[in-house]
């Protein structure tokens, strides 16, 4: 004989982890006294033979005897006796919104013009999903399966993903040296063709977020330096302000007093050079001409070069450069 609640279940997420979209509580009996219990962020549909008989979202404890079985469409008429049960599934299903992290696992060849193989390009991010249709998830996947996994969503969604930069990137990549200028565009129309894989599987995708694009190291060195060209202007603008932060920095060093003055002139010539490109329509003022060289009153000998700096004893030229001092 049977009493009260000797052979009552507690009907709950027994394996619940926060990676599992759902898990199935299945091939046991509930019997008089039974208890649901619905955690935060989950759902609980009462399946008969495959076919959902309820879904119940609010979280609580509920009494299965009297809060359940009366608003199952078919199972409402059963009652429950001491010594019978009744075999039920339940599916719990987690209601969050997912957030995956993607990446290529080989570099993706997009066509360009500049390189006839095609740019090697890698790329990587994150994408969100949820579940949004009970009825299709039950019968694609909850009808098989007693657990589905997000990592099972990963596997089937970067399995396509490749194809689906390449065809974005080829449409929305106009300047394929900046596809992060194209980003949105780009992963915009990746969620819109995700959605209609994982569609036909209860989910949809909620968002697809591209984070970087990674060009080769010798594509993006190149980059680089292109970038040093525009900025500057050319080549040679581009060797003369390498030389003046290698004097400025000490790596580029000369000989005593006259190296130091031929380096100081050196800059200031590429200054002024480079404000007449800035201003071609401009004259350098009288603060930024080179000051004449100093003459020595009364035909005497200068004391110092005014070329150099170098002191002078008594010679007609400088010793250090060749400066005439008379």
């Amino acid at each position: 004989m049977f009493f009260g609640n000797q052979f009552a279940n507690v009907v709950e997420w027994e394996e619940f982890r926060d990676d599992m979209i759902f898990w199935k509580w299945s091939n046991r009996e509930i019997k008089k006294g039974s208890k649901l219990i619905i955690r935060p962020g989950q759902d609980a549909i009462f399946l008969n033979n495959g076919k959902i008989e309820g879904i119940f979202e609010n979280e609580g404890e509920y009494n299965i005897a009297s809060d359940i079985i009366p608003f199952l469409s078919t199972l409402k008429g059963f009652k429950f006796g001491f010594n019978s049960g009744m075999r039920v599934e339940v599916l719990f299903v987690n209601t969050k919104e997912f957030t995956v992290k993607w990446g290529t696992q080989n570099p993706i060849m997009i066509p360009t013009p500049q390189l006839p193989g095609g740019m090697p390009i890698r790329a990587n991010g994150t994408f969100n999903f949820k579940v949004n249709d009970y009825v299709t998830l039950i019968d694609k996947i909850a009808g098989v399966k007693e657990s589905y996994l997000v990592e099972d969503v990963k596997i089937r969604i970067t399995s396509v993903l490749d194809q689906l930069l390449m065809k974005w990137i080829s449409r929305e990549g106009k300047d394929m040296f900046n596809l992060q200028a194209n980003s949105f565009e780009i992963g915009k129309g990746i969620s819109e063709d995700l959605d209609m894989q994982v569609m036909d599987n209860g989910m949809t995708i909620t968002g697809f977020h591209i984070m970087s694009f990674n060009y080769p190291q010798e594509i993006q060195d190149k980059i680089t330096k292109t970038a040093s060209y525009e900025m500057i202007g050319n080549v040679q603008k581009y060797q003369q302000i390498v030389m003046t932060d290698g004097m400025a920095s000490g790596n580029v060093k000369g000989g005593g007093a006259a190296a130091d003055m031929a380096g100081m002139m050196m800059g200031m010539n590429i200054a002024n050079e480079m404000m007449k490109q800035m201003n071609p329509g401009s004259k350098p003022s009288a603060d930024s001409a080179p000051a004449p060289a100093a003459q020595s009153s009364g035909g005497k000998k200068a004391n110092f070069c005014p070329n150099c700096g170098t002191k002078n004893e008594g010679a007609n030229f400088c010793a250090n450069c060749g400066q005439k001092l008379n």
